[in-house]
């Protein structure tokens, strides 16, 4: 999110200057347009926080080299002459835009600060400690924005929910409770250990999905070529000589003059429905029908149901006060849970029927219909015996286990269909080019 800062005047002629957060200038303007309305004041400007580069000489002769955020060009000048420095040069970043840390330095911040919360050492420490030693530039601003915000006595929750774009949205969430809870090294451990299950999730997805997908497009396309331009080239020459063609060589032709003939429709039926699938993807619609029917797809399905009630469960878990009020961690481990059927089916049946009717947790669980049964039923051993939290830890833990070996049994199982595949479709052109090659075409007189 983007940082604006505005002026208005009020009925009264009063100066008034503020600061909010938007995506845009757009979003800026529009938020700002409608605050406007409401409190009866109108908006003069609206200045957006950029990046600036200066160079500056001490009075020693030395030169430094820096970069500074501000509203104006002015005020860095301003804050530069302030110190002391003399030939001050600032110009604005050309490319002021902000890359989203990669997944894997926010992990390593977030592990490395549990790993010394738990050591006793002091957040701030941990932060300034962090921000010398991580060197990409993006994770090191988010940095350095956290550890001034904390320092400025601004609120836990509202500093990490600032970097919710950079960091993501559930972990500056999980950051930002931790800030309040008791214990900031178990949550950021727990925290910690969900992204690092996400990532070697992804990792084991890409590699059960993506090598064979991009096998199997390479071996589709080397068969089209082969079928739509070689082999007729062959084939029409025998049969110009009035050869007569073996079955699967004159199949294998009949074939190639179908995609020769609908060559436009083949490439539509291609590349239309992958594109409608990824924009029906982005579409909260989209999301809640895939959510609600990829798991109930053959083999991959139940692995993707299983790991998100994982997930749901080590959030749970790591955010469950064991008495009083627990709705807002339902709600956030519904979030994280990467499912947004299982996220709606939660917030719209599970959590009224507990705020509403005053059933209990699990009670409340079963009526949404997306948690499996060995997990309800785990799950309701511990509300009964007061060992819920624990319990829910110990269906994470199972369910990890368990979804990482059969992973590891499909990217097996994914590498052997290939394998057969392509032995199946290397044999069948085999075979076609063997009776290509013992076809004798008929010569005058024969």
């Amino acid at each position: 999110m983007a940082e604006f800062r505005y002026n208005g005047i009020t009925p009264q002629r009063k100066r008034i200057v503020g600061h909010i957060e938007a995506k845009g200038k757009y979003d800026a303007k529009q938020k700002l347009q409608s605050l406007a309305k409401q409190h009866g004041f109108t908006l003069v400007s609206i200045e957006r926080k950029s990046t600036f580069n200066y160079k500056v000489h001490r009075r020693d002769g030395e030169v430094i080299k820096g970069e500074q955020e501000a509203y104006s060009k002015e005020e860095v000048e301003l804050a530069l002459r302030r110190m002391g420095f003399e030939h001050i040069r600032v110009q604005k970043q050309v490319l002021d835009y902000r890359f989203k840390p990669p997944y894997a330095d926010v992990i390593t911040f977030i592990r490395l600060s549990a790993d010394l919360l738990r050591e006793k050492l002091p957040f701030d420490e941990i932060l300034s400690l962090l921000e010398t030693d991580i060197n990409n530039k993006s994770m090191k601003r988010v940095i350095k924005e956290i550890h001034a915000d904390l320092k400025d006595g601004k609120d836990g929750e509202e500093v990490f929910s600032k970097q919710s774009n950079m960091l993501g949205k559930f972990p500056a969430k999980m950051l930002g409770v931790a800030s309040k809870s008791g214990n900031m090294a178990e949550v950021y451990d727990n925290t910690a250990k969900f992204l690092e299950r996400t990532l070697e999730f992804r990792k084991s997805l890409k590699s059960a999905l993506l090598m064979p997908a991009i096998t199997v497009l390479v071996l589709v396309g080397a068969i089209i070529f082969y079928i739509g331009y070689i082999f007729p080239k062959t084939a029409e020459l025998f049969e110009k000589f009035g050869a007569e063609l073996p079955p699967m060589t004159q199949a294998s032709l009949d074939l190639s003059h179908f995609f020769r003939e609908n060559i436009v429709l083949l490439v539509i039926l291609m590349v239309v429905p992958p594109i409608i699938l990824a924009r029906l993807a982005v579409t909260a619609k989209g999301q809640l029908f895939i959510g609600k029917y990829f798991v109930k797809m053959p083999v991959i399905g139940p692995l993707m149901h299983k790991a998100s009630v994982e997930i749901f469960c080590r959030v749970f878990h790591s955010m469950y006060s064991g008495s009083g009020e627990n709705i807002d961690v339902i709600r956030t481990a519904a979030e994280a849970c990467r499912n947004k059927y299982m996220e709606k089916q939660i917030k719209e049946i599970t959590i009224p029927l507990m705020v509403r009717d005053g059933k209990s947790f699990v009670d409340a669980l079963k009526k949404a219909e997306v948690f499996t049964e060995n997990a309800l039923t785990r799950l309701n051993t511990g509300a009964e015996s007061g060992t819920l939290k624990s319990v829910a830890l110990q269906v994470a833990n199972y369910y990890e286990r368990e979804t990482s070996y059969r992973m590891k049994s499909i990217v097996d199982w994914i590498q052997v269909a290939v394998a057969f595949v392509i032995m199946v479709v290397m044999t069948l052109l085999t075979i076609v080019s063997a009776e290509t090659a013992v076809m004798q075409p008929k010569l005058p007189g024969m």
